[in-house]
């Protein structure tokens, strides 16, 4: 029945409620499998995203043959409390990054939600973004403009681009802290927008092409001209720094980082017996 009721008006949505987005390519299996894998809710709402849609929003910036003809990338979203911000986890997601879905839906607007997406098995990850936003709408009952849809298309694929030149992290770091600045000093010219991708590159100490700037200045100047509210992003934006600095201080964080020293003294180990 999930499947076949219609949707209704979700302005009540309350906090702890989730939106599951199916792709549609996916069998009745298939889709019993990731509902599980989700924990989904009896009465979460059920959204199918269609291979036309992503189309709709991604066929600007990859070619069609990369997008394919099937959708199967599926996703939950469940409404936290005000002042949350946004957490996300992936499976089967092998070039879009946690923090590049992060940076985009962002920009889209999204805020205070715990993100999962995944897949039946391996899959590049653009299309996901598309059913996210569609279930963010859902949830708030509130549009997002088609442009800002587009925006958030085209920086996650340029990030995941750029990710496969300074590697992922650096790409999404780079992303958010020009966002960051953006959203502090409100540029007003696109030498404007370069100082700070320039500035920002150098705090990271990232080393870009002139074609790489070029390409995120156009994106930027594209942002910059849409209807953004850049006092929220940059509150998301610090949200997701302070969690990510409150783990690494909390007793679980310091254990977590215990073990990665662990790992890298074990592993250092290991190669030097090799060669004993």
């Amino acid at each position: 029945m999930l499947f076949i009721l219609p949707l209704q008006s979700h302005a009540d949505v309350a906090v702890g409620d989730t939106i599951i987005t199916l792709g549609e390519s996916l069998s009745e299996e298939q889709k019993q499998a990731i509902l599980a894998e989700m924990n989904a809710p009896k009465d979460a709402q059920i959204i199918t995203v269609t291979n036309k849609e992503e189309h709709q929003y991604l066929g600007n910036y990859i070619a069609k043959s990369i997008i394919g003809y099937k959708t199967f990338s599926s996703s939950a979203i469940t409404i936290r409390e005000k002042g949350s911000g946004l957490e996300v986890e992936t499976k089967n997601i092998n070039w879009v990054t946690d923090e590049m879905y992060l940076n985009a839906l962002i920009t889209a607007g999204v805020k205070d939600a715990e993100i999962y997406v995944t897949a039946p098995f391996e899959v590049s990850g653009t299309g996901a973004l598309t059913g996210l936003i569609k279930a963010y709408e859902v949830s708030v009952d509130k549009t997002i403009p088609e442009d800002v849809k587009q925006a958030a298309n085209e920086e996650l694929v340029k990030t995941a681009e750029l990710g496969d030149s300074i590697g992922a992290d650096n790409a999404s770091a780079l992303i958010a802290k020009v966002k960051e600045e953006m959203a502090k000093t409100q540029p007003e010219t696109e030498a404007d927008i370069r100082a700070i991708i320039e500035q920002a590159a150098k705090d990271l100490g990232i080393t870009l092409t002139e074609e790489q700037i070029q390409s995120l200045i156009d994106l930027f100047n594209k942002l910059k001209d849409l209807n953004i509210d850049w006092n929220q992003v940059g509150e998301q934006i610090n949200i997701a720094k302070d969690k990510i600095t409150k783990f690494l201080e909390s007793e679980e964080g310091q254990s977590f980082l215990d073990r990665l020293k662990q790992f890298f003294i074990s592993l250092i180990d290991a190669i030097k017996a090799m060669f004993a």
